[in-house]
């Protein structure tokens, strides 16, 4: 049985108290584990979850050499024999960061202290994870000793499944997967990311905190269900909790019930007052109501990420640094837009390229009213930002996830490019973004079934990503959408439409340049088309982003920018 020695039983939910003899025994397959877990059906019985987690972290598929119980018993005696802990300092990967105790006691939190003391020294490649104390504390509260909870945090650590993973274990995976939940914000709480972006200096320093709110902010019988079905699903469960929590915060503030002053501190101060706004039933229940991508869409996006911050000179050994990655506003400067506005338009951009300063490439009063010139100052630019003011006073514009180069690809014909990444926006009067009407549906697109034998690439393996020989697929109306190339190792692959299978080829017309005029969105009518002399332009209604006109129908251009990356 259970040591209690570890657990305060005063602390702990009183339905988690009562040990039942009677108690299903698990044949469950893991679709219907899933289901119980996300129900919360062995939460209302502490030696059924003690059982439950034993058998599902059994079955984690792990790296050959993972140190297990016995393997923790002989370190645990060369290292502590029976000197007291304190004397150890705790491993250098924790960083600083806090330790949750939950309903620990004394003797409770110095065994989580051992464990992350034996882990550091069997885990030499850790070498920075903040979640790793939580994970400990919360399993420790349902192991027979430390060396079993040892073992069961060891095999986490050591998954080797291509599909799941548990814990980010260098500051470069952590840093990946903050801002993969910044884009995943961006996308799937765009009203929670705009009160983020109106009242923060620093959008990305907010969403840094994500993994702290689950595991650090939230109260014992929230981030134990929170664990149940983590430890079946894998992080993608984690990005869920903390969308819904974002969501809630907003929908607090929307109602009045609390004011922002300092939002990061306030998300920080809501998640710990949960009980106040909803149950932990209500938590799961809203998070897996959200319509996210597939595990491989995530994972793409997470992989992007990480390269991009490799770039920036993050290395996977390296200890926690403060480098500065937002972008200054102060020195920019547009004449169509105010550095305000375009630091909510920067606040869209995928998080991999709002770390990099936005350069003029080209702009009508500088340049000229020429296509040609407009194509060649952004080639070579991916991707970039368009920005239109029209004569009457009204602005709206495009982010194009790719170089224009690609539409040399056509042969000339006007064929479209790009992924959907790619969204359009208006700025005055009102500032409203549409994005590709599959990120607000995605149960219309089925995922294009990976061949048996293919496996994801392992984490530390560069994203490159091949296209089918036919190297375009036929639309509807005569128009090709190319399925794109490598494009000098820039171009992610995150939401190429190869991944998908759409409904119809009109849903993916993102961007299109001839020499008559560009076009972005397209089916049933162009979101933007603007002539060969960058004079005349049109909005309309697209299939692609579902966005009504973004100004006046017809239109004349006053001004044009193109803004792209500095990358370096």
């Amino acid at each position: 049985a259970d040591s209690p020695q570890f657990v305060d039983w005063d602390k702990m939910p009183e339905l988690d108290q009562q040990p039942s003899i009677h108690s299903r025994s698990l044949t469950q397959t893991s679709k219907e584990l899933k289901k119980l877990a996300r129900e919360g059906y062995w939460a209302t019985n502490h030696a059924l979850r003690a059982r439950t987690y034993q058998q599902i972290i059994q079955h984690i598929p792990c790296r050959l050499v993972t140190p297990d119980a016995l393997v923790y018993r002989d370190v645990a005696i060369r290292l502590f024999g029976k000197q007291s802990v304190s004397s150890h300092p705790l491993p250098e990967f924790l960083g600083g960061c806090r330790m949750p105790t939950y309903c620990l006691t004394m003797e409770g939190v110095i065994a989580v202290k051992k464990i992350l003391i034996c882990l550091g020294n069997l885990f030499p490649d850790i070498t920075y994870s903040p979640i790793l104390p939580a994970v400990v504390a919360l399993l420790l509260h349902y192991s027979e000793d430390e060396a079993q909870c040892f073992e069961n945090v060891s095999r986490l650590v050591a998954c080797n499944d291509s599909h799941t993973s548990y814990i980010d274990q260098s500051f470069l995976a952590h840093q990946a997967s903050c801002m993969t939940f910044g884009d995943l914000a961006n996308k799937h709480c765009p009203a929670a990311h705009r009160l983020i972006a109106s009242t923060s200096e620093n959008v990305f320093e907010v969403y840094s905190e994500w993994l702290g709110w689950i595991f650090g902010d939230l109260p014992f019988d929230y981030a134990i269900r929170v664990l149940d079905v983590y430890l079946l699903e894998g992080q993608k469960v984690l990005y869920r909790i903390g969308l819904a929590l974002l969501r809630q915060h907003r929908l607090s503030v929307t109602s009045g019930e609390m004011e922002v002053t300092n939002v990061k501190g306030d998300l920080k101060a809501f998640v710990q007052n949960i009980r106040e706004h909803m149950t932990a039933d209500k938590l799961l229940e809203r998070a897996f109501g959200i319509r996210l991508f597939s595990r491989k869409e995530i994972w793409l996006l997470q992989m992007a990420n990480r390269k991009v911050l490799a770039e920036k000179g993050v290395t996977v050994v390296q200890r926690r640094q403060l480098f500065h990655l937002a972008v200054d506003m102060l020195n920019f400067s547009s004449a169509i837009v105010t550095a305000q506005e375009m630091r909510i338009v920067w606040s869209w951009i995928p998080e991999r390229f709002s770390l990099f300063p936005p350069v003029l490439l080209f702009s009508t009063s500088e340049n000229g009213y020429s296509l040609q010139r407009f194509y060649s100052c952004c080639e070579g630019y991916e991707p970039t930002v368009l920005l239109i003011k029209t004569t009457q006073g009204e602005v709206c514009g495009a982010f194009l996830s790719c170089d224009w180069n690609e539409r040399k690809k056509g042969g000339g014909a006007s064929s479209f490019f790009g992924t959907g990444e790619c969204f359009v926006f208006s700025v005055r009067p009102e500032m409203e973004r549409y994005e590709w009407v599959f990120i607000k549906k995605p149960e219309l697109t089925k995922a294009v079934p990976r061949s048996p034998r293919q496996r994801l690439p392992s984490p530390a393996s560069p994203v490159f990503s091949t296209s089918p020989p036919d190297g375009h697929l036929a639309s509807s109306n005569h128009l090709t959408v190319p399925v794109l190339q490598r494009a000098k190792g820039r171009l992610s692959p995150y939401l190429a439409i190869r991944h998908f299978l759409l409904p119809s080829k009109t849903a993916s017309m993102f961007m299109s340049g001839t020499r008559e005029g560009i076009v972005i969105g397209g089916g049933g009518g162009q979101a933007l088309y603007i002539d060969a002399d960058l004079y005349y332009g049109r909005t309309e209604h697209c299939e692609t982003f579902d966005n009504p006109p973004l100004c006046q129908e017809n239109f004349q251009v006053q001004l044009l920018e193109a803004w792209g990356f500095r990358n370096a």
